[in-house]
């Protein structure tokens, strides 16, 4: 597996936006988006680049109980993006700012449920201490880089929804179940770095 940073060097700029929408036309957005970020982070490992991720605790208002990246919503004092990202996941996972070097940004994916998130891409340098907040994050989680980029783990799915079907993408990991605006993010992190060699 290539090194992370080299992973990268192909990186294109954003090309513009993805979510919930695609391939489920007729599906209704929230009328107001609010912005957010989410940080990416690909960890530097021995045995090649991982993915972290975070299950959030069940009684959460929004996406409870489901696999995501660390992150939440812009606040006014945040400069752009990549502050939203940084702040969020020490906030979530107290993953500290000094192990984090920010590599570029996947496109903006707008959530059914009303979130204008914009993905960060970042390469994280172990060792770290990691001390998630209990009332968000009910475990953390690695995901080797190389099972994201094959094709085979990630599966297309439907489900019944306001009385029509509805489609996503999903990667089954062990008792995991990475799907929905994760998943599509994965997909377009998919599609810059390209399929394992």
């Amino acid at each position: 597996m290539r090194a992370i940073h080299d992973l990268f060097r192909r990186m294109e700029p954003p090309a513009g936006r993805r979510g919930d929408l695609d391939g489920n036309p007729g599906l209704e957005i929230a009328p107001t988006l609010r912005d957010a970020a989410v940080l990416v982070p690909l960890i530097d490992r021995e045995g090649g680049p991982t993915l972290l991720l975070t299950q959030r605790t069940a009684h959460l208002a929004a996406h409870a109980g489901q696999v995501s990246f660390p992150g939440g919503g812009v606040e006014p004092h945040d400069d752009d993006a990549i502050a939203t990202a940084l702040r969020e996941t020490e906030e979530e996972i107290g993953l500290s700012r000094q192990h984090i070097d920010v590599l570029g940004r996947l496109d903006t994916y707008i959530t059914r449920t009303g979130f204008r998130v914009v993905p960060v891409v970042a390469r994280v340098r172990p060792p770290f201490t990691l001390i998630p907040d209990p009332n968000e994050v009910d475990a953390v989680f690695e995901v080797p880089l190389s099972f994201i980029l094959n094709p085979a783990s990630r599966v297309r799915e439907a489900r019944e929804f306001m009385g029509a079907q509805r489609y996503f993408w999903a990667f089954p990991f062990g008792d995991r179940y990475i799907w929905g605006a994760t998943a599509g993010m994965l997909v377009n992190l998919c599609d810059v770095l390209g399929e394992i060699e």
